[in-house]
């Protein structure tokens, strides 16, 4: 079962997969990163990727992945029952897709007689689960604007009881990046017999690490912050998050404890404790015992409202002229405190720059998060863009297996869509769009006189750490290869290389050259890529050998000159 709206057709560093042939691009390049934020007045639209630059057959292939994974193998079964995508790009939703199921099973095991499966639909509600804490996380900073809270002093300034057990010094932005110390996890639901004594809890609980020593994510750490809020205000945390976040915004199907239980999502048949098949309620058991309302989870929402608050902080922090964080706001929650543990990037509530789900839209300035029940959200500020997928992966159990994979998916399908323009010509040589592969591209053989030769290239490079680009060369036909050392000039810096390069991060073209010895050689790019992770991959364009008479190889003007062998032309006039 499957439900498409389809938007009407209107008329780090790493490579593209975008292969154009349609309307002529309206929106920048991915290789033409936005500065600061998009235009308050920006409001989301529905368009045709097309009609907005990107090339529609990789949103097409995310799409189709996301149905495969919805139906079961012989014997097994599938990997979600349903989801409900979406994406946006420069003020424009280009993909709404509902498919699958919101309620499959009776049980953990049986399912339900096939007339009672009800279907995803486009404004199927979920169950965020840890998505939560980005709002608590914005009400939180809302404090900071107030001059109500600051984000370097001591948490207990604000809940005095919370330094017991040594955490007098933990401050307010160590909750918010995970860095306070605090251990990942308790069993309130079955360790403590009320909400006030679940409470009391979190607030003895003594510290695992010692402040600011050691990231490790604690939904603790939401809770206290819930807390705080909701002592700050003098009001439930669900009606601070209704009036101060989604209410503005008119996110009318985002809150705690939804209203429209049909609407919703089913997850996890539980026994422990024994709450059967869940919906409309909180799957987490801490924040059910809480109430359904609790600073780490509990929070439901749809695609389209989630759109909206990206859209909001895309556009620094306002939407339709009602404004919930200032600009100043926004650069906090997308600047990295967690500098001092690599890998673990994080601004304040949202986390940047996890390529294991957020893929070839992973940068310095990429926040997301995502939930325990299957949902995840990537919200990409140089291109302004948001790639959102909900799934009830839980339904009907939290054992079948995990969604990263299919993250990654989503958001590759959004960022390969983005093109990369050639350097030079109408097209450039493209590798890296797939894991656990090599790909080379070679040079006819150069004969190089004693006085050698230079060769340049321009290059895009966006690629996992582990993902290597090699420079090589052969003097003997290609049975063997050497690495070749070159240099990367980028805008002004000059840096060499011995041969390999990797990484992401700046999503621009940059100038390589290399020396060439004396002799009959082959030269080749070899990519490898390893069995997770990748970006947008890399591009190579403009090569060309000069020797000391002239053009030894000129593969602008003769593509013919190189053999592929994975690597493809990408560009104005290539085709898939």
């Amino acid at each position: 079962m499957r439900l498409r709206t389809l938007v009407p057709a209107l008329g780090s560093l790493v490579l593209v997969g975008g292969l154009m042939s349609a309307a002529p691009a309206t929106a920048d390049d991915f290789d033409d990163p936005h500065a600061g934020f998009a235009s308050p007045r920006t409001v989301l639209r529905d368009a045709a990727p097309a009609r907005v630059g990107l090339d529609p057959a990789p949103i097409a292939e995310a799409v189709e992945r996301i149905h495969a994974h919805e139906q079961a193998p012989a014997g097994g079964h599938p990997l979600f029952a349903g989801a409900v995508g979406i994406m946006g790009h420069d003020g424009r939703i280009v993909e709404r897709d509902a498919s699958g199921w919101a309620l499959r099973y009776a049980d953990a095991t049986t399912e339900l007689p096939r007339d009672a499966w009800v279907p995803m639909r486009t404004d199927t509600i979920f169950d965020l689960a840890s998505m939560s804490k980005l709002f608590t996380s914005i009400a939180v900073v809302q404090l900071v604007e107030e001059g109500r809270v600051s984000l370097e002093s001591p948490v207990a300034a604000y809940l005095p009881e919370f330094a017991a057990g040594g955490k007098e010094a933990v401050t307010v932005r160590q909750l918010l990046t995970h860095t306070s110390g605090f251990t990942s996890w308790l069993p309130l639901w079955s360790r403590w017999p009320d909400k006030a004594a679940r409470i009391k809890a979190v607030m003895d609980q003594p510290l695992t690490n010692a402040p600011g020593t050691t990231y490790l994510y604690s939904d603790l750490n939401l809770i206290t912050l819930g807390v705080m809020v909701e002592r700050l205000r003098g009001e439930s945390l669900d009606r601070v998050v209704h009036d101060r976040i989604t209410a503005p915004l008119r996110m009318t199907d985002t809150g705690y404890n939804p209203i429209a239980v049909e609407r919703t999502a089913a997850t996890e048949f539980q026994t422990a404790p024994p709450r059967g098949m869940v919906r409309g309620e909180v799957h987490d058991e801490n924040a059910w015992s809480l109430g359904g309302v609790a600073g780490h989870a509990g929070v439901f929402s749809t695609v389209d409202d989630l759109a909206v608050l990206s859209q909001a902080l895309l556009n620094g922090g306002t939407y339709r002229g009602h404004r919930i964080l200032q600009r100043s706001s926004v650069e906090q929650l997308i600047t990295n405190f967690n500098e001092a543990f690599p890998g673990d990037a994080h601004g304040l509530g949202f986390e940047l720059d996890q390529r294991w789900y957020m893929d070839a839209l992973s940068g310095p300035r990429t926040a997301g998060h995502t939930g325990y029940t299957g949902t995840s959200i990537v919200i990409d500020f140089d291109s302004r863009s948001f790639a959102i997928l909900l799934t009830n992966r839980v339904h009907p159990s939290r054992d079948w297996g995990s969604v990263n994979g299919t993250r990654r998916e989503w958001a590759h399908g959004l960022a390969t869509a983005m093109p990369v323009r050639p350097r030079h010509g109408r097209t450039s040589w493209y590798a890296g769009g797939s894991d656990a592969t090599t790909a080379t591209l070679t040079t006819r053989p150069l004969a190089v006189d004693a006085r050698g030769a230079r060769l340049g290239f321009d290059l895009f490079v966006d690629t996992e750490e582990t993902d290597l680009l090699h420079l090589e060369r052969s003097t003997d036909g290609g049975a063997t290869w050497v690495s070749l050392p070159f240099t990367l000039k980028d805008r002004g810096t000059t840096r060499t290389t011995d041969g390999t390069v990797a990484g992401s991060g700046t999503r621009r073209w940059t100038e390589a050259r290399a020396a060439l010895a004396a002799g009959t050689q082959l030269v080749r790019w070899r990519l490898t890529t390893d069995a997770a992770y990748l970006g947008r991959g890399v591009l190579v364009d403009g090569i060309r050998v000069t020797g000391h008479r002239g053009p030894l190889l000129d593969a602008e003007r003769h593509p013919e000159s190189l053999t592929a062998d994975g690597w493809r032309p990408t560009g104005r006039d290539a085709v898939a």
